[in-house]
């Protein structure tokens, strides 16, 4: 489907009432109503409340990959500060959303793995890139000596635990309104189960 403002500005406004409201909350009313556009122009870009819940995947997807590429996958930069911007980024979008957002994909995993095969195949996809991805990091990382390689600690072991305890983290956040919970996953990753002495005041402050 081509591109153009309308179909753009409906994706924008669905994102925007989904990550803080869910997909099943969110009424196609009020993204009509928000967005300023009539029910017939919906169904012209989108054939389903479903296919623009996968448009919107795929905006966000594409959004956070950029992210992803400047942090984790930056080659400029040591693999453990990779991580640590990362982070970093991902505290500064929790507090300036004042933790009403979270992780779109993440929130949706939630709400929707259960319910529509679809959706979770797709997101299961994304969370999968984003596993390698950090896989790849923690992999530099042994390679560099930043880490010490253990048997029991593969990176893509790591990679798994990291992405499923950010995005707890996330969820612990919303519910708090607090960002604790991001500060002490980031502590006991870099202090503990990273078994460094990566310095993490400048995230954890």
């Amino acid at each position: 489907m081509k591109r153009t403002h309308k179909r753009d500005d409906l994706i924008r406004v669905g994102r925007d009432l989904i990550v803080r409201q869910g997909f099943n909350a969110t009424g196609l009313s009020d993204i009509l109503t928000t967005a300023g556009v009539p029910k017939g122009s919906f169904y012209y870009y989108f054939e389903s409340k479903e296919d623009f819940g996968l448009a919107i995947i795929e905006d966000f997807a594409c959004e956070y990959q950029a992210k992803l590429d400047a942090t984790i996958s930056n080659q400029q930069l040591s693999p453990l500060t990779r991580l640590t911007r990362y982070f970093e980024h991902g505290i500064d979008e929790m507090e300036n959303s004042q933790y009403r957002t979270g992780c779109l994909i993440g929130n949706l995993a939630q709400e929707l793995s259960a319910q529509n095969e679809p959706f979770r195949d797709r997101l299961n996809q994304i969370l999968n890139r984003w596993e390698t991805q950090f896989a790849d990091c923690i992999e530099a990382a042994y390679q560099s000596a930043e880490l010490d390689r253990h048997s029991s600690s593969s990176s893509t072991d790591l990679a798994k635990f990291i992405l499923s305890g950010w995005q707890g983290a996330m969820l612990l956040a919303k519910v708090t309104r607090s960002s604790a919970p991001l500060h002490i996953f980031i502590q006991v990753l870099f202090e503990q189960t990273l078994e460094q002495t990566t310095d993490t005041d400048a995230i954890s402050a």
